[in-house]
């Protein structure tokens, strides 16, 4: 045993970051599903985010201690350790840019973990509402610290983006709302004997979202007054290191963008023509949005939805995936107000008690076309990131903890759910014009992700081939203009989306450019193997590897 602690081999060293991680971060904590998590939340003050950087460095330390071990050229001890020396040192470059002083954005911030975290704890019992009680009590030091980052950052000159300080500040009065705000409403489902004790400690945490919407709109937003939203190359490059697992070259990655915006075009065309002759792709969408086929409720849309991954799950299951039966398990939900306006996924504890969740914001509507939302289940649910993510929790004991939960690289998971999406309409799924288009219309706008991700933040020229502003350079007002042109979506989807891409630059490009290497790495595997290539225990394989970044994403799948 003593050998062991001391010398650990890195599949060790990985799973006690995750140890370490969680208590310094009990959000992560609990969605791994840790129950000592529960009642309390992170540092996310300037000393807080210093203790997660000298965790990372402490395990690079022992990481290359544990590389020199006899073992440590396995497979699996390779694998993972490339994985936890990349991820950290990507997690460094970040927080020695201090970037963590000017963490604001409409989607992924310390302000949206906080209230994310309430509908992931259990509720089965009076300690588990304990629980959501002390972790409420413990909301005004998380924000204050949160707080007290913005304002280091703001004393350095390192500003969030105006954009995104608008719209959080848009979200927090929604959140705080009128009749005792979000968290009144979601302790009011509590036992009796707490409802004393559960609505005073929201009534301070509601208590504590009115401080800081106030502090950014009297102080924060007017300190940031012409601060640009973009964040140009240098930063573009980190972040996008981070998101992907890879150091893009960000020009190529542009270009593909259009090639793939081409393609997709043409292919949008044939299949409006069969919806509404005559009409552009974007005109047949606007028809189905109001004559296609819908669900005229979000309670019903939700029941469907759980029909729609049992049923894929079902025809799958056996064909082209080999699924254990925790997997099979999968929930649909309606997600909080006022989220972001994509759904969403969250991934099951470790051990399956919380299952897998898809997560559907209703933004107000009440009607719901299918011919987005059938792809767009694909792409979070099943095949896509539910069995991604659930096969990785499911492997966890041959992999590490680490490569199923914290260390995942989000362009791996983005581009296995468009892979998943291509792959239902490879098997026939879409054969329907309308879902058909409503598919198209999901790959048009990962690959115009691509062109106004990059384009804006590196501030790069339209080429002479677009049919929009050719030569210009982009601005964040083009590219929402050019995002409308170019989805069938409502304004406040496209509005709301070109807000997250300026405050997580990076991350939107991973989903095109992850299923790139996907499709390559399938193709590479297939060509080795000819004939013989079996596409179900390809898939398996693929998926029980755990987290690869896109560096090394390509040459894992096309060994298998």
């Amino acid at each position: 045993m003593s050998e062991i602690l001391t010398s650990p081999l890195p599949r060790q060293v990985a799973d006690a970051y995750v140890d370490a991680l969680v208590a310094l971060d009990p959000i992560t904590g609990t969605y791994l599903g840790v129950p000592e998590s529960a009642p309390r939340l992170p540092d996310f003050s300037p000393a807080g985010h210093d203790a997660l950087a000298e965790l990372a460095r402490d395990t690079l330390a022992r990481l290359a201690e544990a590389e020199r071990r006899p073992g440590a050229d396995s497979d699996a001890e390779r694998r993972c350790g490339r994985l936890l020396r990349e991820r950290l040192t990507a997690d460094l470059a970040v927080h020695e840019a201090q970037e963590h002083l000017r963490a604001v954005s409409n989607l992924s911030s310390p302000l949206h973990s906080v209230r994310e975290c309430f509908p992931l704890m259990p509720t089965d019992t009076e300690a588990h509402w304990a629980d959501i009680a002390a972790r409420l009590r413990a909301v005004p030091d998380a924000l204050e610290g949160y707080r007290t980052s913005l304002a280091t950052g703001l004393e350095r000159r390192l500003p969030g983006g105006p954009r995104q300080v608008s719209t959080i500040i848009g979200q927090l009065g929604e959140w705080i709302g009128t009749d005792g705000g979000w968290f009144a409403e979601f302790t009011r489902k509590g036992p009796a004997a707490l409802r004393a004790e559960l609505a005073a400690s929201a009534a301070a945490a509601t208590g504590a979202l009115v401080v800081l919407r106030d502090w950014l709109r009297d102080v924060y937003q007017p300190g940031i007054a012409g601060a640009p939203d973009v964040v140009g190359r240098e930063r573009y490059q980190r972040w996008s290191r981070q998101w992907n697992g890879a150091d893009l070259d960000l020009d190529e990655a542009y270009a593909y963008g259009w090639s793939e915006y081409h393609r997709i075009h043409e292919e949008m065309h044939v299949e409006a023509a069969k919806i509404l002759p005559g009409a552009t792709p974007w005109e047949a969408l606007r028809h189905l949005d109001t004559h296609g086929a819908a669900i005229e409720s979000p309670e019903e849309t939700r029941v469907r939805l759980q029909e729609l991954m049992d049923e894929t799950i079902a025809a799958l299951d056996g064909t082209h995936f080999e699924l254990a039966d925790r997997i099979k398990r999968v929930e649909s939900m309606l997600a909080p107000p006022s989220s972001a306006a994509a759904p969403y996924y969250t991934a099951p504890s470790m051990d399956f008690s919380r299952p897998g969740r898809t997560w559907l914001p209703t933004m107000g509507e009440t009607r719901f076309p299918l011919y987005d939302l059938v792809t767009t289940w694909y792409h979070e649910g099943v095949p896509g990131h539910h069995l991604q993510l659930a096969q990785w929790v499911h492997v966890a004991d041959q992999l590490s903890r680490y490569q199923a939960t914290v260390g995942q690289v989000s362009a791996n998971c983005e581009g296995w759910a468009l892979y998943a999406e291509r792959l239902m309409d490879e098997l026939g799924y879409l054969t329907d014009a309308e879902r058909r288009l409503g598919y198209l219309d999901a790959q048009m706008m990962r690959s115009t992700r691509v062109i106004v991700d990059i384009g804006m933040h590196l501030e790069l020229e339209i080429p002479d081939h677009s049919p929009f502003h050719p030569g210009e350079r982009w601005t964040p007002e083009l590219a929402q203009e050019f995002f409308g042109l170019h989805s069938g979506r409502p304004a406040d989807f496209v509005e709301s989306e070109l807000v997250r891409y300026l405050g997580i630059p990076g991350q939107a490009i991973g989903y095109k450019l992850g299923e790139r290497a996907w499709l390559q790495g399938r193709d590479a595997a297939r060509a080795a193997h000819g004939d013989a290539f079996d596409a179900k225990k390809w898939h398996m394989a693929a998926l029980s590897q755990g987290s690869l970044g896109l560096d090394d994403l390509v040459a894992e799948l096309s060994a298998l």
